[in-house]
């Protein structure tokens, strides 16, 4: 098998030129700010254009100010701006104008099984996990401690 090497950038905004289009894409996950919902190298990600008015939840594609892609959650609406963040990170980002948002996540593959609106895991991270911005280190920390213990336990 050969094996390419492609700039980020370049290949993303070719990505997004097919989410453009209308067209359903796929991509690998790169990066921890979406665990723990998604994986990095594990998990993938399918999206395409906006069809709908965005909502608090909605995982998005946008484009930076410096050019560097991200995927991330909409934390809320403001003033016809958007405020995001990784379901891996407290701080919020924003305002990111709408112009730079070019695509809306339909469904993921998460531990290879396909997830998409009305799934458990789904709707937990997109209803629940997004309000609990302010308290995720404690209970990711106290997560943690459990899941060590019940490895020392098996």
């Amino acid at each position: 098998m050969i094996e390419r090497v492609v700039d980020t950038r370049e290949y993303v905004s070719v990505l997004r030129g097919i989410a453009e289009e209308g067209k359903v894409v796929s991509l690998r996950i790169a990066g921890s700010s979406m665990s723990p919902f998604l994986a990095h190298d594990r998990d993938y990600i399918y999206f395409t254009k906006p069809d709908r008015e965005l909502k608090r939840g909605d995982m998005v594609f946008y484009q930076r100010l410096n050019g560097q892609y991200v995927m991330h959650r909409i934390w809320k609406k403001k003033e016809g701006a958007y405020y995001i963040v990784g379901d891996a990170q407290t701080e919020i980002e924003g305002p990111v104008r709408r112009e730079q948002i070019f695509a809306l996540i339909i469904k993921v593959k998460r531990k290879g099984k396909i997830l998409q609106p009305g799934s458990f895991w789904w709707e937990f991270f997109e209803h629940i996990w997004i309000r609990l911005v302010p308290v995720r280190r404690p209970l990711t920390a106290l997560y943690s401690v459990f899941y060590r213990l019940r490895q020392i336990v098996l």
